[in-house]
């Protein structure tokens, strides 16, 4: 595999890479070690445990992929300048999109994080942190995947649903991050294209995410630098704390609604509101 000289977040991409493929093959060589004595045998606890490994291999490969096309479009990316979410394009395109977004959810289900894939994502993703609702909320406090359509995005979501379609979606499938002890958020996808984002495909991309880029000894939970962890929208929301003298939480749900009123980005609202250039009456 020709990889060029890769250096920096690249050269960290194909260590990845290479480190998932020997996972890969080792889960592989236990898979057919339980599936020889299932045979033998013929217990099946050994013909689970084969299976498991299977699965894990898939896991595995499914993140040396994600690694690999991250690492080649770094290596082809244009500039210093070139800025774009390069990751989360990765994973949009894994999931057969060029829209997608992972949210970070805290123990009350509040958003904690947004990494995203391109500007409309990230808009889908902002309506959910304003309105509370939505297919990421949903999946990460359901602990279920959800998909919505057409009409029944505004069934299922009074508020957003009518918010993303004029956004210009149509279709959105979101999946927990699920760990052993609880989930860590969602990944949303939308627009998939038809037949690219089944249910299989987009499992394994966010089991891949969450063993490779969240949990375990390579875990990256920026990135590479594609997390916003909305740092202005909670100093703004202590700042207005102190200006309208109340609770952090009203803060916040006061710079939300006055955004989502005026059509704004709530991250903008807030560096407005922390820069001094606007002040909420």
């Amino acid at each position: 595999m020709d990889t060029g000289s890769p250096s920096g977040d690249s050269a960290i991409a194909w260590r990845r890479m290479t480190r998932a493929l020997q996972s890969a093959a080792r889960a592989e060589a236990f898979a057919e070690q339980y599936e020889r004595l299932f045979l033998e045998s013929g217990q099946v606890r050994h013909a689970e445990l084969a299976d498991s490994y299977r699965r894990t291999a898939d896991r595995h490969r499914s993140s040396a992929r994600l690694q690999e096309k991250f690492a080649r479009r770094l290596m082809a990316r244009s500039g210093p300048q070139d800025t774009r979410p390069l990751f989360m394009s990765v994973v949009a395109d894994a999931c057969g999109t060029d829209s997608a977004a992972l949210t970070l959810v805290g123990s009350d289900q509040s958003q904690l994080a947004v990494a995203a894939s391109d500007e409309g994502s990230r808009a889908a993703q902002d309506l959910e942190y304003v309105l509370g609702e939505g297919p990421g909320t949903d999946a990460a406090a359901d602990r279920r995947r959800i998909s919505a359509a057409g009409r029944s995005l505004e069934r299922f979501w009074p508020l957003y649903g009518p918010a993303v379609t004029a956004l210009g979606f149509g279709e959105v499938i979101a999946v927990p991050l699920k760990t052993p002890g609880g989930c860590l958020g969602s990944l949303a996808v939308f627009d998939p294209r038809p037949g690219t984002a089944t249910t299989t495909v987009v499992a394994d991309i966010t089991e891949a995410l969450v063993r490779s880029m969240l949990l375990g000894p390579d875990a990256d939970p920026e990135f590479y630098g594609g997390t916003d962890h909305r740092d202005a929208v909670h100093q703004a929301a202590g700042m207005v704390s102190v200006q309208e003298r109340c609770p952090v939480k009203d803060a916040l749900a006061l710079i939300k609604a006055r955004a989502y009123a005026d059509g704004t980005p709530v991250n903008v609202m807030a560096e407005r509101i922390v820069s001094g250039e606007f002040r909420l009456a």
